[in-house]
């Protein structure tokens, strides 16, 4: 006796539903596993039950249903003009090459940095020996040029200081020459002054030191005014007392004139 037809309608009842549901979900998901293996098809399958609890399957790899949802996305857009498919479909082909170029650069600077050494083989940790390598040498030969150009402009600034220092040198050895000819110029100009102004009065002159030095006057000597007065002492075997000679004294004694 053959089964009969199942009229496809909502179960009312909650527990017969809930069975039901478990038993088609897990032959569906079967079925969908079995088409992507048995026939190499890209299957995703999104599967919510009533109280909201998700269930999935995708078939593409590492994407799963995400990167058949893009395919999805791609293959439904049809817009009217094809030249704005075309490009939208080379930007994301080119999204697509940038961002694995760009997985790519973190795990060889993660590499190159000493991280994540664990799943590399022996063949590929020799490349990466030898990519340091290399790049040690580069930056050593780099180091060394940099300090060559650095002590070569230290020695062009040596030069020039030296250059510079000379010709301060032969600059105050000019200017100490100037200075000793006009030093020389000034001793002879005042020699030359003190030659034709002597300090001293001539012999000649209209106001003698003292009258006895000129014998012929006749005239009579008039009388010097001198501050203090001069001691006298007695000579022996004279009563005249006489000058001494050789005492002065530093007070004002008295007045007298002579």
């Amino acid at each position: 006796m053959g089964r009969g037809r199942v009229e496809l309608k909502r179960i009312e009842n909650k527990i017969n539903r809930q069975v039901t549901f478990s038993k088609r979900r897990s032959g569906l998901l079967k079925k969908a596993y079995e088409l992507s293996v048995l026939c190499d098809a890209e299957v995703a399958l999104i599967i919510f039950s009533s109280r909201g609890k998700l269930y999935e399957f995708g078939s593409a790899g590492g994407g799963g249903i995400t990167k058949t949802l893009e395919r999805y996305q791609r293959c439904s857009f049809n817009p009217q003009d094809n030249s704005i498919e075309r490009e939208t479909q080379s930007w994301y082909q080119e999204v697509t090459k940038l961002k694995a170029k760009f997985d790519s650069l973190q795990r060889t600077q993660r590499h190159l940095l000493g991280e994540d050494l664990g799943p590399l083989s022996v063949k590929e940790l020799q490349n990466l020996e030898k990519q340091l390598e290399g790049a040690l040498a580069l930056a050593r030969q780099r180091k060394t040029q940099i300090m060559l150009e650095q002590m070569e402009e230290l020695r062009k600034k040596e030069r020039l200081l030296g250059d510079l220092n000379k010709q301060l040198k032969i600059k105050l050895e000019t200017e100490g020459q100037s200075l000793k000819a006009i030093q020389g110029l000034w001793g002879s100009g005042a020699a030359a002054g003190n030659s034709n102004f002597p300090l001293h009065p001539s012999h000649d002159s209209s106001f003698p030191l003292h009258p006895s030095h000129d014998s012929s006057m006749n005239c009579e000597a008039e009388p010097v005014l001198e501050i203090g007065y001069h001691h006298f002492v007695h000579a022996e075997g004279s009563s005249m007392p006489k000058p001494m000679v050789g005492h002065e004294t530093n007070f004002i004694q008295g007045w007298g004139v002579l």
